[in-house]
């Protein structure tokens, strides 16, 4: 199952995701038309939209498309949670997750134009969980029955202010206004295709700069749920990004990042995918 965030109203598309149902509508008003709302009764919700007729669902303008979970309490993120990644950017693989945070005011849908602040601003692919119930200290293997679903998302990173000082600055550099864009749309675990093995691809101008897999993570989902649980309770509509493969620019010799006109384009199998262009700041 799908469910979008479109033009600010909570909807849940086809199978084929062409067509959205309006969801305050066809729930007579059970369910509000606010996507953030939808997790704080996300086991009822699901219930409901997995039987709902959507015979009168209607195509919907993909440019209308907004973060799937618009207003977590929290955005986590993971660094160097791919072995590969992790020697390209000269690092020893840490034995536990090496956690960071976004400022939820950087999202953003899954289209749209992003101003680089800089000119050192970096592209990074990745599979972002969207947390669907309350989890306090979960054991790894009940992990996924505190899942909503599943995104696509693009770690954005502007390398000069993060590697500025020391402790560099992480969180700050990668929360410019548009740094977190998640989307299309939300998928639901019971849709085909193992979470545990999807493949992430990005392209810049059409090249493909990162290619990988799911099942490279040094840390899988249920691992880090487990982690992030054992010290802060994860609450409905959290953001998880869970690391990227390898290929981002800062890895290059010489370095390669984001200019003026650059389109970025963010997919996974089965998870539908991005597309952004960038510009200058006037």
């Amino acid at each position: 199952m799908r469910i979008a965030n479109l033009d600010g109203r909570l909807a849940v598309l086809t199978e084929d995701g062409t067509a959205a149902l309006d969801v305050a509508t066809a729930s007579g008003g059970r369910f509000g038309p606010s996507p953030a709302a939808a997790y704080q009764a996300w086991p009822s919700f699901v219930d409901w939209a997995r039987s709902a007729d959507r015979s009168a669902a209607v195509p919907y303008d993909q440019d209308l498309l907004g973060p799937v979970s618009p207003l977590p309490r929290q955005v986590f993120a993971v660094g160097l949670n791919y072995v590969d990644h992790t020697a390209e950017a000269g690092f020893t693989q840490p034995e536990q997750p090496m956690i960071f945070t976004k400022f939820p005011s950087c999202l953003h849908g899954p289209r749209g134009d992003i101003t680089l602040p800089g000119d050192a601003v970096d592209w990074e692919v990745e599979l972002v969980v969207v947390i669907g119930t309350r989890a306090d200290r979960v054991p790894a293997p009940d992990a996924w029955s505190h899942v909503a679903g599943l995104t696509v998302g693009q770690d954005l990173s502007e390398r000069a202010l993060q590697l500025r000082g020391t402790p560099p600055q992480f969180s700050l550099a990668k929360s410019y206004p548009r740094f977190g864009p998640i989307g299309p749309y939300l998928t639901t675990l019971d849709e085909p295709g193992g979470p545990g093995d999807l493949r992430l691809t990005c392209t810049l101008n059409g090249e493909v700069v990162q290619q990988g897999s799911t099942r490279d993570m040094v840390f899988d989902v249920p691992a880090l749920i487990a982690y992030l649980s054992s010290v802060c309770t994860l609450h409905p509509g959290d953001l998880i990004f869970t690391g990227t493969p390898p290929g981002v620019g800062m890895g290059r010799r010489p370095p390669r990042y984001l200019t003026p006109g650059d389109v970025l384009e963010s997919t996974i199998d089965t998870l539908g995918g991005m597309r952004h262009r960038f510009v200058q700041r006037a």
